[in-house]
């Protein structure tokens, strides 16, 4: 799947598609893993979950902090499944990576619904919340 994509074709991608790429690639590479445990090709099963590793890296590499406790609350959890592939590797524990999946999905879905809304469909939800947050603090300004 992942050898479809060229460079140049890559390179046309926005930033938030390559995320959605990537998360894409990581979960495949951990249910490929799974397969390749249970069909005892441990030397594949270690690529795809180094694969899987680096690719939770380069997510964490790219948040950007200024976004507020949400960056850091990505970084632990990237931080929280990669040792956790790494035990898994040495083990050659499926349940780990199950357990990775489990938490990798949901965050993989929250991606991929935010890159399909329409840009102004997020903008005026955040932009209609930080009104109401300046109207309650100018509100409780004046109330004291």
């Amino acid at each position: 799947m992942t050898s479809i994509f060229t460079e140049s074709a890559i390179h046309q991608k926005s930033p938030q598609e390559i995320t959605e790429l990537l998360y894409e690639v990581c979960l495949t590479n951990l249910e490929e893993a799974i397969k390749d445990i249970n069909n005892r090709d441990y030397v594949i099963a270690n690529k795809k979950l180094q694969k899987a590793n680096d690719i939770l890296y380069r997510l964490g590499a790219g948040l950007n902090y200024e976004a507020g406790i949400i960056a850091d609350q990505l970084d632990a959890l990237y931080n929280h499944m990669a040792d956790r592939i790494i035990e898994a590797n040495y083990k050659k524990d499926i349940e780990i990576i199950k357990h990775v999946i489990k938490v990798l999905e949901p965050i993989a879905q929250a991606w991929n619904d935010a890159v399909k809304k329409k840009p102004s469909q997020l903008t005026t939800g955040v932009r209609q919340k930080t009104m109401a947050y300046e109207q309650n603090i100018l509100t409780e300004e004046k109330l004291k």
